[in-house]
């Protein structure tokens, strides 16, 4: 593909010597409005090295400068120097490039290398709620995204089994299960070992000294007492196996699996070395810590006063053991709620003290959290809203509007197939068009509509590009097109738009920012709609415009289908 960037830098490093190819590539914008030009040159960043006003810059470089072959023309608006891409260079160019490489449109080879992303990381005490849901997604995506970029990528999860919370199910189920199993309740098995959480906080909230039952419980299952162990490990299997079915069901599997069981004693020599050669020291009451308020972090306790381990431990552990496991893994990503952004800065910063090397190629991404119209979720109150709970309501919003489109015209098999995809392109576009950072509120009937910034959205723009192509005429599907007769103003800005996919998948990634790709696919998809109902395609004018349409239509569905992908969403065919 042209490098229009380049091509546009190189005339004006040209026609300014002192400024550095790479400087000029680098201050080059896109104009907010298409009118505006393709690419923009902000002079003021010339006006300390030329002396003179952004506005003067940009009259004097307009007549001085030598325009490549494939720019139409420059315009100065002001301190802009505005560049103006010809229509038939940029549709031959990029349609033909997108044609060729079709489902690896958008890749890159900027890298090689394995590239871990732990994420999801639950407890086994409840199922799957909608924050897991949030940090499931971001972590599938940026899987998919390091993909593209020629990076393998390692998922990861840490499974959180142990702690007086998952001992307080199990005690629920000690006193009050009466041997019952999730077949014989008719439940999912993660949802059946939710319940007894949520009793436990009921019965608690009566009879408080049930806290220090689930305390002991701890105690005795750390110390190995066959009885506990046996039950610790028989709901833990339950939790496990019902969490598996819903990361399945959303398209997610792991490569390698954590648990803190196995490893939240470890670490302890790691913080007595540490403590040895003088990184860490004791504070008054005889607990290990670091001292981190010179960078702004506090004081962290790493060991307890009698000597027991706590998840900074923990994590300092598993850190190394990552990069032991993975040998010449390049980063280790951790995607967790906002809660966590301290603890991981203090670990972070604890590596980089102890001296591991791979303390720089550890990352940490954060989310806000995700609340209902109704408000706030506690899951031991079990006002949290589960994930399967979730997705079940959304596939029946899903086949309410499938069912009013298409009547008794949809089979069974089909009815099914497709209201699974659009309920989950609606939750995992939703969860993700949003800064990640941020917290929002989720509304399941807003998020599920054909229309607006929805996942549904998005599967109903590709799908009409697949409706198209498959009526049209055989002979117009294949051969080279002629791209001048894509002479269209939203021709040109739908090409435009196109080209700069792998950009936004880079920025995407580079930034961990899902919401660029899909706000990207949004425009990407309005602009195709509204050019469809404008703009006739299989009855233009003549042969050559109707395949030189086609062959735009194709490149927005591929466009568009790759996109989907890299956010973990399913395309489909019809809607």
């Amino acid at each position: 593909m042209v490098d229009f960037k380049k091509e546009i830098a190189r005339s004006i490093v040209n026609a300014v010597p002192e400024l550095r190819l790479e400087e000029a590539v680098g201050f080059l914008e896109i104009p907010p409005d298409g009118k505006m030009g393709d690419f923009a040159f902000p002079c003021f960043k010339l006006a300390a090295l030329l002396k003179k006003s952004p506005v003067q810059i940009s009259t004097d470089l307009q007549k001085k400068i030598l325009l490549p072959k494939s720019i139409e023309k420059v315009q100065a608006i002001g301190p802009f120097l505005n560049f103006f891409v010809k229509q038939t260079v940029l549709s031959a160019d990029v349609l033909q490039k997108v044609l060729k490489e079709k489902q690896k449109f958008g890749f890159a080879k900027a890298g090689s290398g394995k590239i871990m992303v732990e994420f999801v990381s639950p407890n086994t005490n409840k199922p799957l709620h909608i924050g897991h849901l949030r940090n499931m997604f971001l972590g599938e995506f940026f899987s998919n995204a390091f993909e593209t970029q020629g990076l393998k990528p390692i998922r990861t999860e840490l499974i959180n089994d142990r702690g007086v919370h998952i001992c307080k199910s199990m005690l629920a189920y000690k006193k009050w299960g009466k041997d019952s199993t999730p077949k014989k309740a008719g439940k999912k098995s993660d949802h059946f070992v939710g319940d007894y959480y949520v009793m436990f906080a009921q019965k608690a909230a009566e009879n408080p000294e049930l806290e220090q039952e689930a305390l002991q419980m701890l105690n005795d299952w750390e110390f190995g007492k066959p009885e506990v162990l046996k039950l610790s490990e028989l709901m833990n299997d339950w939790a496990l196996k019902g969490q598996a079915e819903t990361c399945k069901k959303c398209g997610v599997e792991f490569d390698r699996i954590y648990f803190e069981s196995q490893i939240y004693r470890k670490g302890k020599e790691i913080v007595l070395e540490g403590l040895k050669n003088g990184i860490f020291e004791k504070d008054e009451t005889g607990a290990v810590i670091a001292n981190l308020e010179p960078f702004k972090l506090g004081k962290k306790v790493l060991l307890r006063a009698d000597g027991t381990s706590i998840y900074m431990t923990q994590d300092i552990f598993l850190a190394k053991k990552k990069f032991d496991d993975f040998k010449g893994l390049k980063e280790s990503l951790t995607v967790t709620a906002s809660e966590q952004d301290l603890h991981f800065k203090q670990l972070f910063k604890i590596l980089e003290l102890l001296g591991f090397d791979f303390a720089q190629k550890c990352r940490h991404v954060f989310y806000g959290y995700v609340s209902l119209p109704e408000g706030r979720m506690k899951s031991r109150e079990g006002t949290v809203v589960d994930a399967d709970d979730l997705i079940s309501e959304l596939e029946a919003l899903a086949e309410t509007e499938l069912v009013k489109r298409y009547g008794n015209e949809i089979s069974e098999k089909e009815l099914e197939k497709r209201k699974e995809a659009i309920a989950l392109s609606a939750l995992k576009f939703f969860l993700l068009k949003i800064e990640a950072q941020k917290d929002f509120v989720f509304n399941p009937s807003e998020s599920i509509s054909f229309e607006g910034e929805t996942g549904p959205y998005l599967l109903y723009t590709f799908a009409r590009s697949n409706s198209i192509l498959k009526k049209a005429p055989k002979n117009l599907l294949s051969g080279k097109a002629d791209y001048s007769f894509l002479t269209l103003e939203k021709e040109k800005e739908i090409s435009t738009l196109i080209a700069r996919f792998p950009e936004v998948l880079q920025n995407s990634l580079k930034n961990y920012s899902p919401h660029v790709l899909c706000h990207y696919l949004l425009k990407l998809s309005s602009t195709f709609n509204s050019y469809y109902h404008e703009t006739p395609v299989l009855k233009a004018e003549n042969a050559s415009t109707v395949k030189a349409r086609l062959a735009l239509v194709k490149a927005v569905g591929i466009t568009v289908q790759n996109g989907l992908d890299i956010l973990g969403i399913q395309a489909l065919d019809e809607m």
